[in-house]
C-alpha cells in the first residue's frame, strides 16, 4: 500500500483545473509532513504526491491511498507513469467533487441559503447581521467572508466572482462557536462505519488544533446529542454511501447557547482522524493538542508525549 499525503486536496477541489498548480506552501507542507499518515496506516509507505512514483516503481505495490482523491492528483500520478486502473475514473471523481459542493449539505443546514446576486444577501442580512459567505468549494478557511450589516464593495466582488465560477455562494448566520468538532467514518463495501468523534479549535473558521480527548470525554463537554448523529447517519447513508467510499469527516458547531449545527462534509481524510488514532496509539496523550503546522519544522527532536501542554510534532509519527 502507497498511503500519498496531499493536503492541498481542497484547493485542488476549489480551482476544478486538473493542471491546476498547488501553492508552494501547501507543498512544503506535504513534502515535510508526509509522516503522519503513518498514524493512520503504520505499515504503509508513506509519500508525498510528487514521490509516489518512485515508490510505486521500486515496491510494485498496486493498491493507492491518498489523502483525498481528485482530479489533479489523479493526473500528476498519470504524469509519474502510475497506471490508470489505480485510480477512481474521471467521472467518479467529478461526482465526488460535485457531493462537496457545499448546497449538498443544505437539507442538515436550516439556517443556511444558496444566494445568487447581492439582494439576496442583503435580504440575509436583514435577518441575521452578522453572517459569513462561502464559496461552495474551499479549504483551509479560504472562501470565507465576514459580513457585519452590511456588504463592502469587496465583499461583493467576491460574491459575483464566486457566483460565477462556482454556481452561487452558500450565507449561514455567523454563531457564537464554543466547540467545533467533528463526526469521523469510514465508508467501504459494508457501508458506513462511525470512526469517532474529535475536538478542534480554528480561528475565523481556520482551523488551528485538535484537542486530543476521548470520544466520551468529547461527549460530555459539548453535550452531543444523540439525535444529530441519527439524522446525519441516515441522510449520509441515502446521499453519500451509494456514490463514495473511503474516509469523510463532518464537522460541526456547539454554539455558546448549546445549540448544534452542522457546519460542512470532507469526503477525505482529516486531521481530526489522525488526532483520534493517534490518541488510540498514545492514550497518555489525553487532553494534549495536535498542532499539524509544527510538522513543517524538520529538526524537531522526536519526543514522546507525556505531559497536557506538549505538542505532537511530525517527527513523531516518522519510522525509525
Amino acid at each position: 500500500m502507497i498511503c500519498i499525503f496531499n493536503p492541498e486536496h481542497d484547493l485542488c477541489l476549489a480551482n476544478g483545473n486538473k493542471h491546476y498548480m498547488p501553492p508552494a506552501s501547501a507543498l512544503a507542507f506535504a513534502a515535510s509532513s508526509y509522516g503522519l499518515m503513518h498514524c493512520l496506516y503504520p505499515l504503509a509507505d508513506c509519500v508525498p504526491t510528487a514521490n509516489a512514483g518512485d515508490v510505486y516503481r521500486s515496491t510494485g505495490d498496486g493498491q493507492l491511498v491518498p489523502w483525498g482523491w481528485n482530479a489533479v492528483l489523479k493526473q500528476s500520478l498519470l504524469r509519474q507513469g502510475l497506471p490508470e486502473h489505480l485510480m477512481p475514473s474521471d467521472g467518479i471523481l467529478d461526482r465526488w467533487r460535485q457531493m462537496q459542493h457545499r448546497t449538498t449539505l443544505l437539507p442538515l443546514q436550516p439556517d443556511s441559503r444558496a444566494v445568487t446576486s447581492v439582494a439576496e444577501v442583503e435580504s440575509f442580512l436583514s435577518q441575521h447581521p452578522d453572517m459569513v459567505l462561502k464559496a461552495p468549494w474551499s479549504g483551509s478557511g479560504r472562501g470565507l467572508r465576514w459580513v457585519s450589516h452590511a456588504l463592502s464593495d469587496h465583499d461583493r466582488g467576491w460574491l459575483v466572482k464566486v457566483v460565477k465560477e462556482q454556481r452561487c455562494a452558500i450565507a449561514e448566520p455567523r454563531w457564537s462557536v464554543q466547540y467545533d468538532y467533528a463526526l469521523e467514518y469510514m465508508v467501504d463495501g459494508n457501508g458506513l462505519s462511525f470512526v469517532g468523534l474529535s475536538l478542534f479549535e480554528s480561528a475565523n473558521g481556520v482551523y488551528r488544533c485538535n484537542r486530543l480527548l476521548s470520544d466520551e470525554a468529547i461527549r460530555q463537554l459539548v453535550g452531543f446529542p444523540s439525535t444529530l448523529r441519527l439524522t446525519l447517519e441516515s441522510w449520509l447513508i441515502n446521499t453519500i454511501v451509494p456514490h463514495y467510499h473511503g474516509p469523510l469527516g463532518v464537522d460541526c458547531i456547539c454554539d455558546v447557547d448549546g445549540h448544534h449545527h452542522i457546519s460542512e462534509i470532507n469526503l477525505r481524510h482529516t486531521m481530526g482522524l489522525v488526532a483520534h488514532e493517534y490518541l488510540r496509539w498514545h492514550p497518555d496523550a489525553e487532553d494534549s493538542r495536535f498542532f499539524p503546522m509544527d510538522f513543517m519544522n524538520q529538526e524537531t527532536t522526536k519526543k514522546s508525549v507525556i505531559s497536557k501542554k506538549k505538542r505532537i510534532f511530525a517527527s513523531d509519527f516518522m519510522r525509525e
